[in-house]
């Protein structure tokens, strides 16, 4: 089987007998896994003192991100907005983590592929969701973290294209960078979702133009091009990614950001990584991919975009590409 196979890896472990490694959903930051382990244990004082000590606002959107990717919030965080109504931490930490709990009723499947009774579900966390982040945003004029997560709802719930610009210059108008505002705006311009492949290379490339050198913003081409190769059929997707000018723009992207003397590793920058590893990947490039592949490590697999293929099984995809790039000398 070539380097581009589709093949299924096989599973439970790694060359030499070594235990297969686990997605860390804190990527190994101290302060991530003490707030999950506070939102485990329904302890919302201390979720609230961390939070508040979060002043930059794209670490306070990763942060509350954290939190809205904690199983089982939806049971016990109603007790936190009663309890402190004059605030609007709770409501923030209750609607994003609401749509998160959306899009796990939905599931990954396309549309078509989605019952009825889904849809119904999706729909209604959604609305909740969306009356907890507007009320935050009413009554925070510097928020940024709901205003961003207003842009993901906005994909779920269908918002037209004149909607969801105007939710996103909301947020950059307070930040102008904010990194999970573009990366939700982009998702929206996808062909999947609401917009065209070109008008999520136009945004993508318009963003890298204006975003300073080192920037993590550069890795929206490098998304582009991923979500690209994801609408194609078999065959076609590698020769795309094989194309001479895609793997210039993604070098060229690394160039801007990663691989730039001004790049400074922010929080949730293994995604950034992984999404440059299989980029470098698909494209060929193996020396590129093999540096990322040795940064990530085990300790360092985000589950996008490895869940693409696999069989869904993130982790054994990645093991397998990084076998068939960099061997067992990691």
């Amino acid at each position: 089987m070539g380097l581009f196979s589709r093949k299924q890896p096989g599973k439970g472990q790694q060359p030499g007998g070594a235990p297969k490694p686990a997605i860390d959903k804190a990527q190994r930051d101290p302060a991530a896994r003490q707030l999950i382990t506070a939102l485990e244990r329904h302890d919302w004082p201390s979720v609230r003192g961390f939070l508040q000590s979060v002043r930059d606002p794209d670490d306070h959107a990763y942060y509350v991100s954290v939190c809205a990717d904690v199983d089982g919030v939806q049971d016990w965080i109603g007790e936190w907005v009663a309890a402190e109504p004059e605030s609007t931490l709770p409501l923030l930490v209750q609607g994003a983590h609401g749509v998160f709990w959306a899009w796990e009723a939905r599931g990954a499947a396309r549309a078509e592929q989605t019952s009825r009774d889904q849809f119904d579900l999706f729909f209604k966390r959604l609305r909740f969701a969306e009356n907890c982040l507007d009320e935050v945003a009413d009554r925070d004029p510097h928020d940024t973290t709901a205003r961003a997560f207003l842009l993901t709802s906005g994909v779920g719930r269908q918002v037209d294209m004149e909607e969801e610009q105007r939710r996103f210059d909301d947020v950059v108008k307070r930040h102008a960078l904010h990194r999970y505002a573009h990366s939700a705006m982009q998702k929206y311009l996808c062909k999947k979702w609401f917009g065209s492949h070109e008008q999520m290379f136009a945004f993508a490339r318009r963003t890298s133009g204006y975003a300073p050198p080192g920037s993590p913003l550069h890795g929206g081409l490098v998304e582009a091009h991923i979500e690209m190769w994801l609408d194609l059929p078999s065959g076609d997707d590698v020769a795309y990614m094989q194309r001479p000018e895609v793997g210039a723009e993604i070098r060229m992207a690394a160039e801007r950001s990663i691989w730039h003397p001004a790049y400074q590793p922010r929080l949730g920058w293994p995604g950034l990584h992984n999404s440059f590893a299989f980029a470098f990947w698909q494209c060929g490039d193996t020396r590129a991919a093999a540096d990322q592949f040795r940064l990530i490590g085990d300790a360092y697999i985000t589950a996008h975009p490895w869940h693409y293929r696999g069989g869904g099984d993130a982790v054994d995809y990645y093991l397998d590409a990084r076998q068939r790039t960099v061997g067992s000398g990691v």
